[in-house]
């Protein structure tokens, strides 16, 4: 679990380099997730084809990295995020998660190396009503036989890191919005996953209380952490080092930039 010191909310929008991590330090890091001439198809019923979703797609991404993948509807950035997350299996090409070929491997260890390798964090929370925010964080460890012990420390740093250890007995109606998308967030980090990958993760907040969650994913970013991020805004892709683009299935554009964040 990296060490970092959680984000203060501002209201500020005015946007000024910061460079985090050095990312060409990263250039000699290890990949993570590659994908090679990676294709999906969706096909009808009578066997013809419905969709070439993805249609080879190359990328590689380093640990450390901080990555937007963008594109308009239909272009594919959603069945790139499904099959990076191991939600979805490619029709062909071959995908490489932190050395492992997910291709060969069945469905059950295909979950088991996701529990352990994947941390999501979804736009809708996916907290589970009846169990208090610190029985939600522990809640992966229990899939990973963890000790019960060892679940709830792991689940409280979790907390410590988003804030939110003041508030262990809470059940999720009774937190925020943003309160809860930091649970969540506590949630995936706590397995101590090797990628953490978010999807419109702010989508459902307001915009200060998505700047706060976003300054959250800078600290992440700061302190080591892989995170991959399906955004629609151009604001949250400017806080990332690279923007990877699709159109029509395949990579339209991969753009590594300084990150432009909020000033204090």
């Amino acid at each position: 679990m990296p060490t970092m010191t959680p984000p203060a909310t501002t209201a500020a929008t005015t946007l000024e380099p910061r460079g985090g991590r050095d990312a060409s330090a990263r250039s000699d890091a290890p990949i993570v997730a590659e994908l090679r001439d990676l294709r999906k198809t969706y096909y009808k019923p009578d066997g013809s084809v419905m969709v070439e979703a993805l249609r080879g797609v190359d990328l590689a991404i380093r640990k450390g990295e901080y990555v937007a993948i963008m594109g308009s509807s239909g272009s594919g950035k959603s069945t790139l995020m499904n099959v990076l997350g191991c939600l979805d299996r490619p029709s062909g090409g071959q995908y490489l998660l932190d050395g492992r070929d997910v291709g060969v491997m069945d469905d059950a260890e295909v979950s088991i190396y996701r529990g352990r390798t994947i941390g999501f964090i979804f736009q809708a929370f996916n907290l589970i009503p009846e169990l208090t925010i610190l029985e939600n964080v522990a809640a992966p460890l229990f899939y990973q036989s963890v000790p019960r012990a060892q679940r709830l420390a792991r689940a409280v740093e979790a907390l410590r890191l988003v804030q939110l250890d003041q508030r262990l007995d809470h059940r999720p109606r009774e937190l925020s919005g943003g309160q809860q998308q930091r649970v969540a967030i506590a949630r995936a980090l706590v397995t101590r996953p090797v990628v953490l990958m978010a999807d419109e993760p702010t989508g459902n907040l307001d915009s200060a209380t998505g700047r706060a969650i976003l300054a959250l994913f800078d600290d992440l970013h700061d302190s080591g952490v892989t995170i991959i991020m399906v955004t629609h805004d151009p604001l949250v892709a400017l806080r990332c080092e690279r923007v990877v683009r699709l159109k029509d299935g395949v990579l339209e554009s991969d753009v590594r930039q300084t990150p432009q964040r909020p000033a204090d």
